[in-house]
């Protein structure tokens, strides 16, 4: 087993070299790069905005529920609740459930290919598939998941203040002053340094899998499901690493 997974990884690495050689002319990724910021981005809004909303809210209300009945002052729901979001719940969360959206939609597109033998037909072409196939994936992904994370950590803090005022019992004024206070814009460059690390760990593994898929409709599925798990496994061994480098 342990064998099996150093041979993935071995595998992987040797591949995303392959990802970022030898790149066809740049007119050949315009299009399809523009493809991917739509799928990617735009397509991403409603499940972004859902997510975004309830994440706020439920933050708000545990944290209304631990400060109820003690000495911390209340403006402090808004500074713990914009640490929260902004340091890890918003990049990480956002980027879980773009894991199961994204991740297996590549994984299925490239598996797919690979199965009817488009990809084997490019190779016979002259054109580096890999490069071909993922690197325009890998340019919309981090152009567009760092803004939908910027924009989930806005709509969870706004969703968080509505709560907070209007269910839980504190001020405006209570919540601003603590959103406002003891800033430090160091948090914001964490949330989008994880945005771009989690970006490419979704995109490079599920079109890991889908490019390396097996013949067969069940293997196509196992690479689509074995896609989620590990980008989701790999953006949390990621959020621990980043969060111990930058902030240890």
């Amino acid at each position: 087993m342990i064998l099996r997974q150093f041979y993935h990884l071995g595998r992987y690495t040797l591949w995303l070299l392959k990802v970022f050689s030898k790149p066809e002319k740049t007119r050949m990724y315009y299009n399809e790069v523009l493809r991917q910021i739509e799928e990617v981005g735009f397509g991403s809004l409603k499940i972004v905005f859902i997510i975004s909303v309830f994440i706020g809210a439920v933050t708000a209300i545990q944290l209304s529920y631990q400060f109820g009945g003690t000495l911390i002052p209340s403006y402090y729901i808004g500074y713990t609740l914009r640490e929260m979001i902004i340091v890890d719940l918003a990049p990480t969360i956002t980027s879980l459930v773009l894991a199961g959206k994204i991740g297996s939609s590549i994984a299925a597109e490239i598996g797919g290919m690979r199965q009817k033998e488009i990809i084997d037909a490019m190779e016979i072409m002259g054109l580096n598939t890999p490069a071909f196939l993922v690197l325009p994936k890998i340019v919309g992904a981090v152009f567009s998941v760092p803004l939908l994370i910027i924009l989930a950590a806005g709509l969870s803090i706004f969703s968080g203040f509505v709560t907070a005022t209007a269910l839980a019992g504190f001020t405006p004024a209570d919540f601003v002053k603590g959103l406002t206070s003891f800033y430090d814009s160091y948090t914001v460059w964490v949330m989008i340094i994880k945005a771009f690390v989690f970006s490419f760990i979704i995109v490079t593994v599920s079109a890991y899998h889908g490019y390396f898929v097996k013949r067969g409709s069940i293997e196509l599925g196992k690479a689509g499901t074995d896609a989620i798990v590990y980008s989701s496994i790999l953006i949390l061994v990621a959020d621990y690493v980043i969060a111990q480098v930058m902030m240890g």
